[in-house]
């Protein structure tokens, strides 16, 4: 058996460990296998990955992206080039967009009676990505929410006052980037698009078809008995199964790094990886 995580989060995006820190904390817990995928950037990877040359942690070069869908529809890459020109262009696109995103929420928040600005959120951030989850920290801080749940439940998640829409890409679009720059996309979190058994199959199969490697059936985010359905699928549709903690730090409480898999759940040599 072996411990790995390749779904994790950084201050890059909306973590709260560095990218070294993380790193370490990966090696603490001892996870042998690690990636990095934070939201809508790769600029975290280079110190990831030093850190993990550092510490002995096998790194795999990663990054999530949201895909348009009427559900949650998040896609993973890995193994890409992280100097790839044509992948970092279209995220800085996605960034500056969620940039209007995050002065709109602000806005919103304002017009609510809340003193919330884009350059403390801004600040809170510290990193290349804003996000809600900094929005969220703010309005704890001031005493507007009392935690991340609230945070989202009361104001910032879908259907609640604050919320709003963003621009995002086509799934066809975020498989076809990742592949550009050499790399392999995997579902993420499955579990969370909330679709019946059959939307689901047929979402997976459609996504098979544009080129999806992978899906991560291991996750804190599914019950034993869905692991086993994703795990099902997976192998109908000849894809590599993965496993990942999405850990956020504290972003995201109750959320541990490592997931302990047989050595043998992917062909590590895909992924740049020798065991």
């Amino acid at each position: 058996m072996v411990k790995i995580d390749l779904h994790t989060h950084s201050t890059a995006s909306d973590g709260t460990l560095m990218p070294e820190e993380l790193v370490r904390r990966a090696k603490s817990h001892g996870v042998a296998v690690l990636s990095l995928t934070d939201h809508d950037t790769t600029l975290g990877l280079a110190a990831f990955l030093r850190a993990c040359k550092k510490y002995n942690v096998r790194g795999v070069t990663g990054v999530e992206l949201s895909a348009e869908a009427p559900f949650t529809l998040h896609i993973l890459g890995y193994r890409f080039d992280p100097s790839c020109s044509f992948l970092e262009g279209a995220l800085q696109d996605l960034r500056a967009q969620r940039d209007v995103r995050n002065r709109r929420i602000c806005e919103v928040l304002q017009k609510l009676g809340m003193d919330v600005s884009l350059e403390e959120v801004e600040r809170e951030a510290g990193g290349e990505v804003v996000a809600r989850p900094h929005i969220a920290r703010v309005l704890i801080r001031k005493g507007y929410a009392q935690d991340m749940r609230s945070s989202f439940g009361r104001f910032l998640g879908r259907g609640a006052p604050a919320y709003v829409p963003r621009e995002k890409f086509s799934p066809e679009s975020c498989i076809a980037m990742i592949q550009k720059c050499n790399g392999v996309a995997v579902l993420a979190h499955p579990g969370q698009t909330g679709l019946p058994e059959d939307q689901f199959e047929r979402l997976l199969r459609d996504l098979t078809d544009l080129g999806l490697w992978g899906l991560e059936c291991v996750s804190p985010h599914h019950t034993a008995r869905e692991m086993y359905d994703f795990m099902r699928l997976a192998a109908k549709y000849g894809l590599f199964v993965t496993a990942g903690s999405d850990f956020h730090g504290a972003n995201r409480p109750g959320v541990s790094l490592g997931v302990t898999v047989e050595d043998a759940l992917l062909p590590w040599a895909r992924l740049g990886i020798v065991m």
